[in-house]
């Protein structure tokens, strides 16, 4: 039998666990909040702390609030629907505040952060299983395989929504019994785009089913990949992004900010953090998201190491005058920056870099900027405990952060973006 305690919860960890102690050790309380006490079954006991599960609530938070999703507490795409706005909107910013205060950074300007709306994610990959009572498709339950199977979700858009269940028909009809995939859907400009991951290789009966269901439901765009071989089934139109009016095509599965009103605040800092400085280069530039952007008063050098996004930014850059945009040049260049980052010598002449790397952080592209003459380096990630540790590396190297900006495009959980000016 597991071992039963009684605790009370002091605080609010980085993933969004409540944290108490027992006999000197941390515990750690998913779904429990500051101020409560709480009797749990421990499930797990290392060195560093005690791991639970939430028995019952003996003594609720004043800031403890109704869940706005059926599935919150299974699911594991939430981890704070149960925090209240004020405390929940504080929390963000604390936890920008600490991941800082590690490295160093006491006194930082923090501005308010920035909120993405409900049902404003554009961007899931859902998880699906086929066993013998059909299928299930959501998110996987929290540290579990285990699929939570989708009825509803807050924060997941309409156009999204709305196709779950026809798609979990669909792929019903094709999957077989005790069969995986996963579904990538992104809500482009124009419609929706849906990459269909699973090691089943479609027979001509399943083929005209997904391009039935593309036709009637409106799907811009449905792939396969089976053994990383994508199969177009269905291309209606080809899906776009609209970044500063310039309409580049999105490859399928493709990495886009997830929420449209988050993108618009991010870039509207990076923007305005590069004024007056003539020559940017936007590194990890991806599909363009703040190249198009920045083209529109600066001269570019955008740097990408996934083939398809930088031909995707090249074909929008060579049609952008045809669709009546003018951008000054934007010269691409294809290359790993983590295996090869820009020298401080290839930086020379650049008087602004604009940095947004994959959760990892860009360390070694970090030391160079840190050895170069750039004057203004805006930095967004989606990970502050790496921001933080690039952000040394910066300031050891002669820059100054002036300010950061955190950005919730996550709505609920404990994953929060940083967009960081940084100045020599």
């Amino acid at each position: 039998m597991p071992e039963t305690i009684n605790v009370t919860i002091d605080k609010l960890g980085a993933q969004g666990d409540g944290i108490g102690e027992h006999e000197g050790l941390p515990v750690y309380v998913p779904l429990a909040l500051p101020g409560e006490r709480v009797t749990v079954s421990i499930t797990e006991k290392k060195r560093g702390g005690l791991y639970s599960q939430l028995v019952s609530i003996d003594q609720p938070s004043a800031s403890r609030r109704e869940p706005a999703c059926k599935h919150f507490g299974s699911c594991g795409g939430c981890q704070l629907q149960h925090l209240n706005t004020d405390y929940y909107q504080q929390w963000i910013r604390d936890r920008a505040g600490l991941a800082l205060s590690q490295h160093g950074f006491e006194d930082v300007t923090i501005l308010k952060p920035f909120f993405a709306p409900v049902t404003s994610r554009r961007r899931a990959a859902f998880k699906v299983h086929k066993g013998g009572s059909g299928v299930i498709l959501g998110f996987n339950a929290k540290n579990s395989h285990q699929i939570i199977n989708l009825s509803e979700c807050p924060v997941s858009s309409n156009s999204i929504m709305q196709i779950i269940p026809a798609l979990k028909r669909v792929l019903d009809k094709i999957l077989p019994t005790r069969s995986v995939a996963t579904v990538h859907c992104t809500a482009a400009s124009n419609g929706l785009d849906i990459l269909v991951d699973s090691n089943l290789k479609l027979g001509l009966e399943a083929r005209e089913l997904l391009a039935e269901f593309a036709d009637t439901h409106d799907i811009a765009s449905l792939h396969w990949q089976q053994d990383g071989f994508m199969d177009p089934v269905a291309i209606r139109r080809e899906p776009v992004m609209d970044f500063a009016g310039v309409k580049v095509p999105l490859p399928p599965a493709s990495f886009i900010q997830v929420s449209a009103e988050c993108e618009s605040e991010m870039v509207k800092h990076v923007v305005e953090a590069c004024k007056g400085y003539r020559r940017v280069a936007d590194l990890f530039c991806g599909i363009g998201t703040f190249s198009f952007p920045l083209a529109r008063d600066h001269q570019l050098l955008a740097v990408e190491g996934a083939q398809a996004a930088i031909q995707s930014l090249e074909l929008a850059r060579n049609a952008s005058a045809a669709q009546g945009v003018r951008l000054k040049q934007i010269v691409t260049k294809h290359r790993d920056l983590f295996r090869r980052p820009l020298t401080a010598g290839e930086l020379t002449g650049f008087e602004a870099v604009v940095i947004d790397p994959p959760r990892a952080g860009a360390q070694a592209q970090m030391t160079e900027l840190a050895k170069s003459t750039v004057e203004r380096v805006v930095s967004v990630s989606c990970n502050p405990n790496t921001f933080a540790r690039d952000a040394r590396i910066l300031a050891d190297g002669g820059y100054i952060l002036d300010r950061v900006l955190p950005v919730d495009q996550f709505l609920w959980s404990s994953h929060l973006e940083l967009v960081g000016v940084f100045t020599r």
